[in-house]
């Protein structure tokens, strides 16, 4: 009766593989818009709600090029069914979480086999499809669906949202998570290349060290301030880690990173752009939908609706890019991505305020979202194309690293930009109002806590009701704040895209002026 769920195709698999893919993707941006939720049900402050954030991108980010060797090694079914249940252990926790220590805790470890599972996907297809022809349209298909999961997350977050709370979201991933795992199971084959690698675990751990303390130095320093001491030594570790990582890999015959790849330009450019397009990505699908609920008050519901465009965007304009792109068209496709989402953004900046509409919102989204969209597949598609089918998984892991890492830090550098004028904006406005110093530290404690206030302080409601005036200045100055630094990060984000544009179109003179390819073949195998 179920033998029909026994048989195997490379389509299953296929399917299969970007059911994976989509769910390890999807949980960058599914959780930005349950952060309200989280904040006023926890008593989260405002750098707690980046680490929620950059818990997994920062796991997925460190781990996930040692995850793609270990599965070389050990069997990629293996290690990616290794890491789907490792993703499920986690959204449990994350559900369960009674603390946001422990919410932190369980997305480290959703970022954990995120970056088992994630590696696989990759390396699976090269097996799947022997067929260069046949294997360049799974390709596409790939890199397609790793960029469109980022687009649904605000979508699918918001709709759980709408109905549940935030342990919904997690609840979900969990449930999705199963299905992915019983999925992978009966359809996908084992496959391993075991002969001549090696496990780099002091490049992992000097990788990781550093990537880790340069996030912590940026999220922490927002109040322990960039110039104290501890701070200062973080960021001086974090170069010296990353001095000793290159040193590392320079000497290793099997390298987590082979940095040989860099020395060809269109591996390096597609990995910057990677970092830039995600660090521009974070910037709206983090601090865009956060001001939308916690400055313009959208129902989850809401927030949904005003990211479908956005969605349709990338969905077109990456299955758009993914069907006319090729290894001479990389660079134009390119500037174009990165004209249209920073020209997006900057027109977002603009349009933001308490009341903006779900209709204003719209057309500039889906104008980022057209320049996301292909800017997400160009990358990676041009990645896939300069390196033999033998190097395609560590590719692909080299640039979804970046990817990660352009997340990882737009979150912490944007939110302390975020953070910063909020807690100076407030202390201003309140010095303004002749508050005690006590009080303001109350207050600002209260504004980034989600209304909650510091242990052992309570005010009554007819209390707050005696001081009405008060707390609508006070609020309308964290509104204005809040507005400013959420401005300053889309500028910054915008910015970094429209000088990705412009670089590109440089070298792409360049090109033309010198009648040259910058890469003509994939390198031997």
């Amino acid at each position: 009766m179920f033998n029909w769920l026994k048989q195997r195709t490379a389509g299953h698999s296929l399917v299969v593989l970007c059911i994976i893919l989509f769910l390890t993707f999807l949980d960058n941006t599914i959780v930005s818009v349950v952060l309200a939720n989280v904040q006023s049900s926890l008593a989260a402050g405002v750098q707690d709600l980046q680490w929620i954030v950059d818990a997994y991108m920062l796991a997925f980010a460190v781990f996930m090029l040692f995850g793609g060797t270990l599965g070389d090694i050990l069997g990629r079914k293996k290690v990616m069914l290794s890491g789907v249940s490792l993703f499920v252990v986690g959204s449990i926790i994350s559900m369960l979480a009674g603390s946001v220590d422990i919410l932190i805790v369980g997305r480290s470890i959703m970022g954990l086999g995120a970056a088992a599972s994630e590696p696989g996907t990759l390396s699976m297809i090269r097996q799947l499809y022997p067929d260069s022809h046949a294997r360049s349209r799974a390709l596409g298909v790939w890199a397609a669906v790793s960029g469109i999961a980022l687009a649904f997350g605000p979508i699918i977050g918001g709709i759980i949202i709408g109905f549940s709370n935030w342990q919904g979201v997690f609840a979900f991933s969990a449930i999705f998570g199963v299905v992915a795992l019983i999925a992978g199971w009966i359809y996908l084959p084992e496959s391993s290349d075991r002969q001549g690698r090696k496990l780099d675990l002091l490049g992992l751990v000097a990788g990781g060290a550093s990537i880790s303390t340069a996030s912590v130095a940026v999220i922490v320093g927002e109040n322990a301030g960039y110039g104290s001491p501890q701070i200062i030594t973080l960021f001086v570790l974090a170069a010296l880690f990353m001095a000793a990582f290159i040193l590392i890999e320079l000497h290793r015959k099997d390298p987590v990173l082979p940095l040989s790849l860099f020395r060809k330009l269109h591996f390096s450019i597609a990995n910057a752009v990677a970092f830039t397009t995600n660090f521009g990505i974070f910037a709206v699908f983090f601090f865009v939908a956060l001001y939308l609920q916690f400055i313009a008050g959208f129902s989850g519901y809401k927030i949904a609706l005003s990211f479908i465009t956005m969605t349709a965007a990338i969905v077109l304009s990456a299955l758009f890019a993914g069907r006319i792109y090729s290894f001479a068209r990389a660079l134009p496709l390119v500037i174009i991505g990165a004209l249209l989402s920073g020209s997006g953004t900057l027109i977002l900046r603009q349009i933001i305020s308490q009341s903006v509409t779900v209709n204003e919102l719209a057309w500039s989204l889906a104008l980022t979202g057209f320049g996301f969209g292909i800017l997400l597949v160009t990358m990676t598609s041009s990645v896939l194309n300069i390196v033999t089918p033998k190097r395609s998984g560590m590719a692909a892991s080299t640039v979804n690293t970046f990817r990660e890492l352009g997340g990882v830090f737009g979150v912490a550098i944007l939110g302390a930009i975020v953070n910063a004028q909020l807690t100076s904006g407030m202390v201003n406005k309140l010095r303004a109002l002749n508050l005690p110093t006590n009080f303001q530290a109350f207050v600002i404690y209260a504004i980034t806590h989600g209304g909650h206030t510091p242990q052992n302080v309570h005010l009554s409601i007819a209390e707050l009701a005696s001081h009405a005036v008060l707390v609508n200045n006070i609020t309308n100055a964290a509104y204005d704040a809040f507005g400013n630094g959420l401005r300053i990060a889309l500028f910054i984000s915008g910015s970094l895209l429209l000088s990705t544009a412009a670089l590109s179109g440089v070298l792409y003179l360049q090109k033309r002026l010198r009648r040259t390819e910058f890469l003509t073949e994939p390198e031997a195998a």
